[in-house]
């Protein structure tokens, strides 16, 4: 996908430098996300024979364990802003024997599928980065059969989720503050707030619109260690030393402070990140 999109941002974001560590890194990510994907697949329950569309695929865990559950009768498209990202979702796919997914490069605020109707709509952490909220809800209802579902993960706020409080407040501690930003802005919090998102799908026509914060915990296996040398390229670490064209040292120091604190969450199976999600809902009518 070359053409100028309305989230062009983004589309540049994800397929360079910071979203090509997505790339990299997709397995920890998945291991990290584990218990996100299962809540999200266990709320739109997913039933044999349906069509699903998981938007923001990026290396595709979601979308082929839905495909699991729609079993052969059924299909999964996986669909991502992120070239990159999408064909690691397709080498997996291809290493499946049954109920492969199919992938697709698109932006989904202005994707236009000439298929059947979906069935179902979902996305783990995939929603939170459009430029218009409301039209990229709505082109995902217009994907919809009449009843349709639309199920989606969002973060809470930063303060409930240890990944990126930590994260920013070590950042902060050692490269300054940041400058306050629009909390609404595409990105990973902008969800944050359920009653403006709920808002947001009804402007777009949806109907049904359900919300509740969920907690669980995110975990690498690994303590720890682990956990903050991925913190090292994924989350409000990489990007305050991107703004603030921080050093290697400010990196390394950084991230010793950060492995301390998340040394308050190692079990003997691993590192366990408390985290609080929201989880939506809703209804093409």
């Amino acid at each position: 996908m070359t053409e100028t999109t309305p989230n062009t941002a983004q589309q540049s974001f994800w397929s360079s430098g910071p979203g090509r560590h997505w790339v990299r890194l997709h397995r920890e990510l998945d291991i990290l996300h584990e218990r996100l994907t299962g809540l999200i697949l266990d709320a739109a329950d997913p039933q044999p024979g349906e069509r699903v569309v998981d938007i923001g695929c990026g290396a595709g865990a979601v979308a082929i364990a839905a495909a699991q559950r729609v079993g052969p009768e059924g299909h999964v498209l996986g669909l991502d802003i992120s070239a990159p990202l999408v064909d690691v979702g397709r080498e997996r796919a291809a290493e499946q024997t049954i109920c492969a997914p199919d992938f697709v490069v698109a932006d989904a605020q202005v994707w236009a599928h000439e298929g059947a109707p979906f069935d179902l709509c979902v996305s783990r952490m995939g929603l939170m980065f459009f430029a218009d909220p409301v039209a990229g809800f709505a082109n995902l209802l217009a994907h919809l059969r009449p009843g349709g579902r639309l199920v989606f993960a969002a973060w809470a706020a930063a303060e409930h989720n240890g990944w990126f409080r930590i994260a920013a407040e070590e950042a902060a501690a050692r490269l300054g503050p940041s400058a306050p930003g629009d909390p609404h802005a595409p990105g990973p919090t902008a969800f944050a707030e359920r009653a403006r998102v709920e808002a947001l799908l009804a402007h777009a026509g949806a109907t049904r619109i359900r919300s509740e914060e969920v907690a669980t915990t995110l975990s690498m296996p690994g303590g720890s260690a682990e956990a903050a040398a991925l913190a090292r390229h994924i989350g409000p670490v990489a990007a305050q030393l991107r703004s603030k064209e921080g050093s290697e040292a400010d990196a390394q120091a950084i991230l010793a402070a950060v492995e301390r604190r998340f040394a308050e969450y190692d079990t003997p199976e691993g590192c366990e990140i408390p985290a609080r999600i929201n989880l939506f809902s809703a209804i093409r009518p």
